[in-house]
């Protein structure tokens, strides 16, 4: 007899594999039965519904990407570091990915539209802490003189997400780093503009 803890958590990684990588409309709970070696019923005793799995795998997976993210963000300590290491993140897992897929929010925002209103407002809550997150580097770099004290935290905040995604989208297309490394050298030169 499995561990209820344990059969939870294999049939979030195993969704979330799923999701990330078939998309979220396409993995039936089919799917994640054969994935897992469980039955319907065995995931329905954890989550409500799948609606409620695709919001928790993405929840997984957020913190997942946001528990490495901020690792390497806290161990760097200045602002044009901590940006280095922001960049270096996303352009590492372009080459070694946290999780199979590809960017997490990026998969779900592609599918979070006006009839998956629940993975929408999950996926826009993972968006609003990244940027929230690269807004208080900003801030704090502003506070600690690193960062010119006019500087817009949400604006260059909004900038260097999607900048980032969109190199990543084009990326991944193209089969290449060559867009996301020319997306990070361009967000570095942002970075020394407003540095101090």
């Amino acid at each position: 007899m499995r561990n209820a803890q344990t059969t939870r958590e294999l049939i979030l990684k195993e969704s979330a594999n799923l999701f990330n990588t078939q998309g979220y409309k396409a993995t039936s709970i089919s799917d994640i039965t054969r994935a897992t070696g469980l039955t319907k019923g065995a995931i329905y005793r954890h989550f409500d519904s799948k609606s409620d799995l695709e919001q928790q795998a993405l929840r997984a997976l957020g913190t997942l990407m946001f528990t490495e993210l901020g690792q390497d963000i806290q161990a760097a300590p200045t602002f044009q570091l901590k940006m280095d290491a922001t960049f270096a993140f996303f352009e590492k897992y372009m080459h070694t990915p946290v999780y199979k897929g590809g960017c997490p929010l990026m998969n779900a925002a592609i599918e979070a539209d006006d009839t998956n209103n629940a993975l929408r407002q999950q996926t826009f809550q993972m968006l609003a802490q990244l940027k929230a997150s690269l807004e208080k580097i900003i801030t704090n770099g502003i506070v600690n003189k690193q960062v010119n004290a006019t500087t817009d935290a949400s604006f260059y905040a909004t900038i260097f997400i999607a900048t980032l995604e969109g190199g990543i989208m084009m990326s991944k297309l193209e089969r290449t780093t060559d867009a996301i490394s020319k997306t990070i050298l361009h967000l570095k030169k942002l970075v020394q503009e407003i540095s101090e």
